[in-house]
């Protein structure tokens, strides 16, 4: 038995092939160069604190576990618990230095 071959495609077929490639590598190219530019990882990174500071708050007042909340996302709860232990260090070591200085001036 013989097994059926396929015709070999054309030199238009070869050079729709040829642009849709080029087409792609330009979209990823264009996709790789915007994230990794500066300005855009700046506002990723605002932009995940802020909702880190806003899934801290929901965590505070009980509402962590709405249907979009941060329970949802481990990456967002990690987030808002790395920002809540931050600053409750950033307040007790406040608070520490203040009363070292406190101590040291009353002699």
């Amino acid at each position: 038995m013989s097994t059926p071959t396929t015709p070999p495609p054309s030199s238009h077929e070869l050079e729709a092939e040829v642009l849709r490639t080029r087409a792609e590598l330009a979209a990823a190219i264009d996709e790789l160069t915007t994230r990794l530019s500066p300005g855009y990882q700046a506002a990723r990174i605002a932009r995940e604190a802020k909702q880190a500071a806003s899934d801290a708050g929901a965590m505070a007042t009980g509402a962590f576990g709405n249907k979009n909340g941060p329970a949802q996302d481990p990456r967002r709860a990690r987030n808002a618990k790395l920002l809540m232990g931050a600053t409750l260090v950033v307040v007790i070591g406040t608070a520490v230095a203040v009363t070292a200085v406190l101590r040291r001036a009353r002699g």
